[in-house]
């Protein structure tokens, strides 16, 4: 199996700490490592570096090579533009489909917080063997334990089986970002878990379903896959890869599949998307103070409760009196304050940077 850690996204729901230049997966969100470097040590025990790829940016691939120097030249796959996962995933499986069309290749996202790695390898080696055994794909979900609108739904069936405490089952359907009072009715209804989005799969089937549910995005993609065995393709493969869509996978592909093409691992290892200041608060609730705030940095509080503090400036102070769920996020060029609760709202905070002429500060 080959492993593609997807590396090209921006994480603008945790700015300040998350830029344009520095996204969340090449930041220290959680500890002393990157969540990018995180991610590939889950690997090395059990997959060599010269079977772990990483699709990114031009812009983001220096960072890579930087935090991994030993990864393979070759094993870049380079995204020309950001045109969301559809485009992105698709690159992938063009390029590898001329190395190995039929083996199976693992998408893994470069921002999770996973706890027990041994399970987590354990449920890719299981998919690997089932995408073998079946010839479908295989993805990843996990127990929610609240209605996320931000997060995508997958609708399972009944018990396909159970290997080494692992559950797998059939899939029905999946639903992205639903409205609150659906995802409300999803979290209730129990047979609805939340979208890893770790997809499982070999090039030659992930192009057959682009041909099938977006034929659009296999056009380009067929002429990418030949461009990259010629000389002096780069700007046909730029040319070709701007004409695709921006889309999620999961919307042009996965919400249209035949749900007897796809199996979904039920992921029990300890999982979270960082992918907002209330998420990093649950991911390390370990560290949290008696009275439930955690914080990174210099800090000192009075009545204070259900914070989350993040310094980032050593000769800053900071001090809090009478409040109650604050992500308070300092760095040294901006001051972020705002309802814990609300953190998901960051994303649009960054949006109206841009709009103001703040650019300077993405």
């Amino acid at each position: 199996m080959k492993i593609v850690i997807l590396a090209g996204g921006g994480g603008t729901r945790l700015w300040p700490l998350s830029r344009e230049k520095r996204p969340k997966q090449f930041s220290k969100v959680l500890g002393d490592k990157t969540l990018f470097e995180d991610t590939i040590q889950r690997f090395l025990s059990d997959f060599p570096i010269s079977e772990v790829y990483v699709s990114t940016t031009e812009k983001l691939a220096p960072q890579v090579k930087i935090l991994f120097p030993v990864i393979p030249d070759e094993n870049y796959i380079i995204e020309p533009e950001k045109r969301n996962t559809a485009a992105a995933m698709g690159l992938v499986a063009a390029y590898l489909f001329n190395k190995f069309p039929d083996e199976a290749i693992a998408y893994i996202p470069s921002d999770h917080h996973i706890v027990d790695t041994k399970k987590f390898i354990d449920s890719i080696k299981l998919a690997e063997k089932l995408i073998g055994e079946t010839g479908r794909m295989l993805d990843i979900a996990i127990t929610p334990n609240f209605p996320s609108t931000v997060l995508g739904y997958t609708n399972i069936g009944e018990l396909f089986c159970n290997e080494n405490g692992i559950d797998v089952y059939r899939f029905k359907g999946h639903t992205e970002k639903p409205e609150f009072n659906i995802a409300r009715d999803y979290l209730a209804a129990g047979d609805y878990l939340w979208h890893a989005n770790y997809y499982m799969w070999t090039p030659r089937k992930i192009l057959e379903s682009f041909a099938i549910h977006s034929p659009s995005h296999y056009e380009s993609l067929t002429k990418i896959k030949d461009y990259f065995v010629m000389e002096g393709k780069a700007d046909a493969i730029k040319e070709e890869f701007s004409k695709m869509e921006k889309i999620s996978f999961d919307r042009a592909i996965t919400e249209k599949i035949d749900p007897d093409k796809m199996l979904i691992i039920k992921g029990d290892f300890g999982w979270s998307d960082v992918g907002a200041f209330d998420v990093l608060y649950n991911a390390g609730r370990a560290g949290i103070d008696e009275n439930n705030n955690l914080a990174h940095g210099k800090w000192v509080g009075l009545k204070t409760s259900n914070c989350y503090i993040n310094n980032k400036q050593e000769e800053k102070l900071i001090a809090t009196l009478g409040v109650d769920d604050l992500a308070i996020i300092n760095t040294p060029d901006v001051t972020l304050i705002c309802p814990k609760s609300k953190s998901q709202e960051v994303k649009d905070l960054v949006n109206q940077l841009s709009k103001e002429d703040l650019a300077d500060y993405l």
